[in-house]
């Protein structure tokens, strides 16, 4: 199987020396270690007390902090306030900002034994400038989940290239013109980046103590292009995800994939549970023919923080978690996470077939498969103004018919414009 060297941001000016943990968990004189851990997961209490029945030394006391940016935002806050907890659980978007204000402390000493659990593009959105500051705990590798029962029907072939997704697209609208390939909308920031990481760009990257965004670079455009011309000729639809719509588009049969993750098929069988047994797991098509490695859309780590006075008790129980045998378990078995240990993605394999495609027996496998040919969606600092501007931009380009490349090129100049401001040296400023 072929690693991928990933090109690793370097979040530089990040040194967290000298740090001291102003609250955190306590130790008293003749009682356990406490660690107060925040995550969001299905039963994550579970995964907790089995840690406590094991480790009566080092007791872990867990708080449901909610997900997403709400999440990150709770962990900035407590941490200016020297408050957070010892453990926390953040998405690798928000992770290189969560760095830069100094909320997840450096871990690299303690968990310097289990890098090898890890595929390197995987260890590597955790990895800043050579300095571990998270564990990675489950991963989103990007495949596409489409109707085969409904691909077949049409006589069309599942893409395994860009160039065959669009000649797929084609072949739906002109043997059913009420059906479309899929929806891609501005919203799908996730989903932007990642194609345009697969295509060669680099959105965000950065040397010494200088960053170059390349949110504008030429494999971006070139991308941009690509899909404004699917739009053009009314081969994909722009139109948002999981409405009402587009929920009745998935039931009815007429939205026929979706370019996601590996996770995708636990969403769409909650919104269209009728349709199991129609669809199917593929890898992501690709720009080049004979390269297969594919981005990651989602995912998260768990952080040490700076708050916390036992940082190495604290990253003992998130290797134990997320790296070893026994913490793979349960997040496979307990929380249902693709996890991002090379182990736990074994150990998927044993698993049933989603609910959604139960007669594709071999989706773990194939999910494994696709996990070890990965490369790391590079994110900085200012991911959620990013995200803002990429959405308002291109979808202003898709209602008034201007170039979508000038949404990108919108979108740099506000990310670039903002880390000036922040006071970050831009080479492309």
């Amino acid at each position: 199987m072929r690693i991928h060297r990933p090109i690793a941001v370097l979040v530089t000016g990040l040194t967290i020396a000298g740090l001291a943990g102003c609250s955190g968990s306590g130790e008293s004189a003749d009682g356990p270690i406490e660690l107060e851990y925040w995550a969001w997961t299905a039963q994550s209490q579970a995964v907790v007390d089995q840690w406590n029945k094991e480790n009566p030394d080092i007791q872990v006391k867990y708080t449901d902090a909610g997900g997403g940016t709400d999440s990150s935002t709770k962990l900035l806050t407590a941490t200016r306030a020297g408050n957070a907890p010892d453990v926390a659980l953040v998405e690798y978007t928000t992770l290189p900002a969560l760095v830069v204000a100094d909320v997840p402390t450096e871990i690299t000493d303690y968990v310097d034994d289990i890098q090898d659990a890890f595929t390197e593009g995987t260890w590597a959105q955790t990895t800043f400038d050579g300095a571990v500051y998270g564990i990675p705990q489950d991963v989103g590798p990007m495949a596409t989940i489409y109707r085969a029962d409904r691909f077949a029907e049409l006589g069309v072939t599942p893409p395994t290239t860009w160039a065959e997704f669009r000649t797929a697209a084609e072949a739906i609208k002109a043997a059913d013109p009420a059906s479309v390939i899929a929806a891609l909308p501005p919203t799908e920031f996730g989903f932007w980046a990642g194609v345009a990481t697969q295509a060669g760009g680099r959105w965000w990257s950065s040397e010494g103590d200088e960053w170059t965004v390349g949110i504008a670079d030429e494999a971006s455009l070139e991308v941009a292009d690509f899909f404004e011309k699917l739009v053009d000729d009314g081969l994909i639809s722009t139109d948002p995800l999981l409405t009402p719509e587009y929920n009745a588009a998935l039931n009815a049969g007429t939205m026929l994939s979706w370019p996601s993750a590996v996770w995708a098929p636990g969403v769409i069988e909650n919104v269209a549970a009728d349709t199991s047994g129609g669809w199917e797991m593929s890898p992501l098509p690709r720009w080049d023919e004979e390269d297969p490695a594919v981005p990651y859309q989602g995912g998260s780590a768990l952080v040490v923080t700076t708050s916390s006075d036992h940082p190495e008790e604290a990253a003992k129980f998130a290797s134990w978690l997320n790296a070893s045998e026994e913490g793979n378990g349960l997040l496979v078995s307990e929380q249902s996470l693709f996890p991002a240990a090379i182990v736990g993605q074994e150990m998927a394999q044993s698993n049933d077939p989603p609910a959604l495609m139960p007669q594709q027996t071999d989706f773990y496998d194939l999910a494994a498969e696709i996990a070890g040919e990965t490369i790391p969606v590079m994110w900085g600092p200012n991911v959620n103004l990013a995200r803002t501007v990429f959405t308002d931009e291109l979808q202003k380009a898709i209602d008034n018919g201007t170039p979508w490349r000038d949404a990108f090129i919108a979108t740099q100049k506000a990310v670039v414009d903002d880390m000036v401001k922040s006071g970050f040296k831009v080479t492309n400023d």
